[in-house]
């Protein structure tokens, strides 16, 4: 039953990433992005906001993808987590580490 349940979740959580992922690489969703979302609408104007949601989408769209394969029953296995982690890890340290270094998104 617990099985079960970790699957539900994790599919469920994988398609909702899934879909805010597409959102954002259509960019559009700018409203999604923390930080970006609580400036004042003069700083905004200094930003791409159409680059920085596709970035985020590219970010999230693995993230999303390895979320929903944890639910699969076969792969509960340690080595699959640990990879899965690692990557997701890499990826948001990576996403911080670019967007926030050589004002990549300012217009």
């Amino acid at each position: 039953m617990g099985d079960l349940f970790v699957s539900i979740v994790s599919f469920a959580t994988g398609g909702v990433l899934l879909i805010l992922s597409i959102y954002l690489l259509t960019g559009r969703g700018s409203f999604l992005l923390a930080g970006y979302n609580t400036k004042p609408k003069s700083e905004k104007e200094k930003y791409n906001a159409p680059a920085m949601c596709r970035f985020m989408g590219k970010i999230l769209l693995p993230i999303s993808v390895l979320v929903a394969l944890v639910g699969i029953e076969a792969l509960h296995v340690l080595w699959f987590w640990i990879v899965a982690g690692a990557i997701t890890a890499g990826l948001l340290i990576f996403a911080i580490i670019y967007a926030n270094t050589g004002n990549r998104f300012k217009k």
